[in-house]
């Protein structure tokens, strides 16, 4: 799209009305190629409708960004339960201890609530901290090829990051433990029929807002054909600050982006 050789995806369309205004404002300049959408809150339906209309007028693709850590979900889950932390999500999926029908129950949920908002199955698939390359996600992936086809087609999904696209010790240190989470992922992915894209690249230290540029000087010199970005622009309103800790860098990125353009 666009002419570029890596995909700049947008994440957490969904996470606050005012990140979903920063990321519309970014489709429509073709400043990204695509968003990946949380659809359980409150917001979703009328989020979901203002992004149907701004995509009507772009090329920019609209995927699913499954959720399985932190928030209250989508589905049924328990009494008032929200999903857990992501380290003790992570744990019960190293023993084996997630229910998988309380999962699959909660992904599925998730993906009804895109197609009602947004009027068609995803076009790509990821996850919030890369919950899509835990085993259970993929069960879940592998299991829903019927559901999730459409044209004779699947959606691409998200691939392994490379630790060698990285800067920095601390953020090298964060993509080899999600390149450890995503071992075998796309051959297994690829092996079931899907386009799996990559290496993920977008990684830096959020505490230094700053730190974007790098990524983005990265990919302008040195283009990993195939690359997917992964980004997280925004404006801040009260909803994000309760959501999210991830705040200041939001604008920042949000900026960056735009002066590309």
């Amino acid at each position: 799209m666009n002419g570029r050789i890596i995909k700049i995806i947008a994440d957490d369309y969904g996470l606050s009305p005012t990140v979903d205004g920063a990321i519309r404002m970014l489709m429509g300049c073709e400043a990204i190629d695509g968003t990946s959408c949380m659809t359980l809150f409150p917001e979703w339906m009328a989020q979901a409708n203002l992004l149907r209309q701004q995509a009507s007028r772009s090329k920019t693709q609209i995927g699913l960004h499954l959720t399985l850590t932190d928030f209250r979900p989508a589905s049924v889950w328990g009494d008032h339960e929200p999903m857990p932390k992501l380290r003790r999500f992570l744990i019960s999926n190293l023993f084996s201890t997630l229910r998988r029908d309380k999962i699959e129950a909660e992904l599925d949920a998730q993906l009804q609530l895109f197609i009602e908002g947004i009027g068609k199955l995803p076009d790509f698939i990821d996850g919030h901290q890369h919950v899509h390359f835990t085993p259970i996600v993929r069960r879940w992936l592998e299991t829903r090829k019927d559901r999730l086809r459409h044209d004779n087609r699947l959606p691409w999904l998200r691939g392994a990051p490379a630790i060698a696209l990285a800067s920095g010790t601390r953020t090298k240190t964060k993509v080899a433990v999600v390149r450890m989470l995503a071992n075998g992922f796309d051959r297994q992915m690829t092996a079931a029929g899907y386009v799996v894209r990559g290496p993920l690249v977008g990684f830096y230290d959020w505490g230094k807002p700053s730190k974007f540029s790098d990524v983005l000087h990265l990919i302008e010199n040195v283009p990993p054909h195939g690359a997917v970005l992964m980004c997280h622009p925004g404006w801040v309103d009260e909803t994000l600050i309760r959501r999210d800790r991830m705040v200041t860098a939001r604008p920042y990125e949000f900026e960056l982006l735009m002066r590309r353009m």
